[in-house]
Order: C-alpha cells, then structure tokens, then sequence
C-alpha cells in the first residue's frame, strides 16, 4: 500500500517537532527517514503507527485516511530498536502471539505462516528458545519475523539495527534488503545513519529541523543535493563546502579559482564537491586551490587525504598508493564537471549536480513509481 503524509503538523507544547510534511511513498517502497536527533524522523513514524496525534494534517494508509484511526486499525507492523519480545514466551510463541490475539487466523493457517516466516529468515533452530538464550541477531530475526508472519499493509521500522555491532549490522542491512524486496510491503525505516539508508532505501526523505528537506533517490540524494544540509549530511565523508565568489565563469576565493560555467555572478556562494571528484595537484596549478596536507588516511582500497585550504579542510579519495605527508603543500583540483553551486544566503541548490548532470533536485512529494 502507498503512504501519505498531507501537510501534517506536531507541535509539543511550545515546540515544532514536525511542520507541514507532505511525502508520498508509492506501494511496495522502501522509504528510509534520515536525520539527525530531534529532526522530527521518528514523531512521523510514531504519528502514522497512531502512537501520537498530529495537531493538523492528514496521513492516509493506501486510499483509507488513518489520521484518527485506533494503531489497531491501521494494520501495520512495528519493529522496535529494542526488539521488544516477550522475555517468559519462546521464540515460537513471540511469532504466533499476534496471530493468536487476533483471532481471525485459523490454526492451520497460524502454522503454515509460521513455518515459512521462520524459513525465510532461518530461525528454525531457535524456536523453542526463550529470547534471553537468543544473541542480538537473533533476537532482531525474531522481531523482524513477528511482522512479517502479520502480512501488514505496511512495517513501520524504528532504527532496528543500532544495538547491533557493526559486522552484524552489515550482514543485517543486506538481510533487511532482500527480505523488504521479498515481501514487496511498504516499509519506513527510520535512522541517523547515512549509510544504512544510502544501501538499503529506495527513497530517502531527509528531515532536518522538523521539515522535510529534500525526498529522492539515494542516487539523487547524493549527486543532487537540494541544499547545503543534504550535501553536508549525506556521504562519508560528506560533500566538500567552499565559500567564496563567483564572476566570469569561475568560483573564486583567496587559495584559487575554478571553472563552473556560464552563469550570473554571485558575491556569496558555496561550491561543493564530492571527494571522490577531485585530484591532488601540485601547489599552483591550474584551476585548483592551494593548501598542505593536514591527514593521510590509508583504508587499504584507497587512501582519504584531508588537505587544509585557508579555513576549511577539503577531502580527496586518493588512490591506495597515496605517498604524500602531512605538512606537504599540494593543490586540489576539482571536477569542473561535477561541481554544484550553492546560494550562501538561502542554502539552496543554484546550478550544478555531482554527476554531471542539469536536472533539478526533487524535494517533497514523489509520486512515480519506485
């Protein structure tokens, strides 16, 4: 079932956790909420499961509106960053017991659904364990397999995989993966990490400040960022960000100047670039700026240089046989193809995408298929 939030407001007393959202997930979507703390991400989970009341808006569950609807009406499925099973039943009881409190699911059916949510997820051998004996791993798999055996309209996830260590949240964030792909069921999964909802969402919706700031792809998300908070929020290591001027075609400020193209000049502008689209050069070369090298990071693969321009430090991935040091004066030449260009006083997107593109960053509403 697709999902929409309709110009939906939360206010806690004095405070704006949520302000005018309007998101549309189409059916079968898999739509990460990205964010950093008090963005507002999880009141709009915990406002469509029917946990809070939006002081105005409408929120709807495929054509039926659940803006005032009781959570046990709206048929969907949480799971919980605190997996939130039940300590005194065993594994098998946990995945039965919100089939059995419904009452509509003959027995055979219970079974047969149980049998092949607990196949799918390979928790066979846990079934008549209690949730104590079970690792953290385990214990998602049967959070994760308590939803399913449900068949909901939609699964409703709030940053499940934090208490995981970072080996099984990989292995996880791919099992996630396969199974929302498996299942076809509309899911929000709600998290702080940019990498989670990078690998695994088909849309993103980046909040921040309780607005919604831009709804997109991760592709789109990560060559087209709306403004200069996406491109500061999302990548590792995130979007390069230099002040400086634009006149006659190039972005200029005191360690040098680059070309950006045709366009009108502009006293206060930010170009961005990713690290991955730029070169260390000698000091003094053409169309780069001037610095030394402040940290050499090798990660085996490749190695990440941090160079210090005057004020700000401009990350380059560099090849892994990266031999500079630290101290060293170098130049950092960036794309000029895979620049964007940045209002400084309204932070919005002016012209420009990371990847070579012209089309224009979607923020709000989106409605194509997934």
């Amino acid at each position: 079932m697709e999902l929409r939030y309709e110009q939906v407001c939360k206010r806690f007393g004095t405070t704006d956790a949520l302000i005018d959202l309007n998101l549309h997930a189409p059916d079968g979507c898999f739509l990460a909420m990205l964010g950093p703390s008090g963005c507002g991400k999880t009141t709009a989970l915990r406002l469509l499961a029917g946990l809070e009341e939006p002081t105005s808006g409408r929120m709807y569950i495929g054509p039926r509106e659940v803006t005032h609807l009781h959570p046990r009406d709206r048929d969907i499925a949480m799971v919980f960053q605190s997996y939130a099973l039940y300590p005194h039943k065993t594994v098998e009881e946990n995945i039965d017991y919100p089939l059995r409190i419904r009452g509509r699911v003959s027995k055979e059916s219970r079974r047969e659904r149980i049998d092949n949510v607990v196949r799918m997820l390979n928790i066979e051998a846990y079934l008549g364990r209690y949730p104590r004996q079970l690792s953290g791993g385990q214990r998602q798999r049967v959070a994760l397999a308590r939803a399913i055996v449900r068949q909901p309209q939609a699964f409703l996830m709030d940053e499940p995989l934090s208490n995981l260590d970072a080996q099984l949240r990989f292995q996880m964030r791919a099992e996630l993966k396969r199974l929302q792909k498996a299942i076809g069921v509309t899911t929000v999964y709600v998290t702080h990490d940019q990498l989670e909802a990078m690998t695994m969402a088909d849309l993103i919706a980046v909040m921040s400040a309780g607005r919604l700031q831009q709804l997109a792809t991760p592709a789109e998300i990560y060559a087209r960022p709306a403004n200069l908070f996406v491109a500061g929020f999302c990548g590792s290591p995130p979007m390069n960000l230099l002040d400086g001027t634009v006149a006659n075609g190039r972005f200029m400020r005191a360690e040098g100047s680059v070309p950006v193209g045709d366009g009108p000049a502009a006293e206060k502008t930010v170009l961005g670039f990713r690290p991955e689209h730029a070169q260390i050069t000698m000091r003094g070369s053409a169309d780069s700026f001037a610095g030394e090298i402040y940290v050499v990071e090798p990660l085996g693969n490749e190695t990440l240089v941090s160079v210090k321009a005057g004020d700000d430090r401009i990350n380059v991935r560099a090849a892994a046989g990266f031999r500079g040091q630290i101290g060293d004066e170098c130049g950092v030449r960036p794309d000029a193809g895979r620049t964007v260009l940045f209002s400084k006083d309204s932070g919005n997107l002016i012209r420009g995408t990371a990847n070579g593109s012209s089309e224009e960053p979607r923020t709000g509403t989106v409605r194509e298929s997934a």
